[in-house]
């Protein structure tokens, strides 16, 4: 949401090019190799709230030059600034281009949902009762977390620097799924983080498991509590470790605070 992002290996581009597009505080510009899940932890946002404030049909599909609006906004559009040069701006949906990396299953969904909902409807939001409970139920459940590897701590979170903890190891090393989950990616479209598998656990938490040697598991697989998922590498690392990251409704948190204390 995981969204996440980083930096080297050299992945077929993320989005393809696009018109030029008028920035201000409020805009971030799509610039070549970003994706909508790097754009969202870069900014500490949701992803999802991007798909909204931009009117994103499909959350797979950005391009380079495209405005993203960072914030709310007070209309449903982005301004852009037309290919001729003449200064004058249109308003239009962002165009299509292709994502590597996004949480799959979800994002398809979440694109489904929007096209079936009319913009000018809205359903009543969930009661807080409602919410504050499913998340106290998803923080209960991942207080019986497992570590993700056995190796010592080399790295740690923290706000706006580091978005997750970086555990050593040996090649090869087992890396375990810390709970219940969905295999919501597998691969390595995100730069980076090398080979790369993120899990689904809730509606609430994923957490990521990157620089992996060899992914043992496929998208949408549904994996248990200890299963061995990968084995621990350093694919776009420059030494071999687990980076792990946990995401709480798409933003980073410290996995520290939802591990059991060694």
């Amino acid at each position: 949401m995981l969204l996440l992002a980083g930096c080297a290996s050299q992945p077929p581009s993320a989005v393809s090019d696009g018109a030029a597009v008028a920035s201000g505080k409020d805009v971030y510009v799509v610039k070549r190799g970003d994706t909508l899940h790097s754009i969202a932890a870069a900014l500490g946002v949701d992803f999802r709230s991007l798909v909204i404030w931009n009117n994103i049909d499909n959350p797979n599909h950005i391009v380079v030059g495209q405005g993203l609006r960072t914030q709310s906004p007070g209309s449903s559009s982005v301004e852009q600034q037309s290919q001729s040069g003449s200064g004058d701006t249109l308003k239009r949906e962002p165009q299509v281009g292709k994502e590597s990396y996004s949480e799959q299953t979800l994002a398809r969904a979440l694109a489904q949902v929007q096209r079936k909902t009319p913009a000018a409807t809205s359903k009543a939001a969930p009661a807080p009762a409602a919410d504050a409970k499913a998340e106290a139920a998803a923080d209960s459940a991942n207080s019986n977390w497992i570590w993700p590897a056995s190796g010592k701590v080399v790295g740690t979170f923290s706000e706006g620097g580091a978005k997750g903890i970086d555990i050593a190891g040996a090649a090869g090393d087992p890396v375990l799924a810390v709970s219940d989950g969905k295999v919501v990616y597998s691969g390595t479209g995100l730069r980076g983080y090398g080979k790369l598998v993120i899990v689904k656990h809730s509606s609430t938490y994923l957490t990521a498991y990157a620089h992996n040697q060899k992914i043992l598991v496929k998208e949408d697989q549904s994996v248990v509590k200890g299963q061995k998922i990968a084995e621990m590498g350093n694919t776009d690392a420059d030494q071999v470790k687990l980076h792990f990251e946990v995401r709480k409704q798409g933003r980073p948190v410290d996995p520290l605070k939802h591990l059991p204390a060694r």
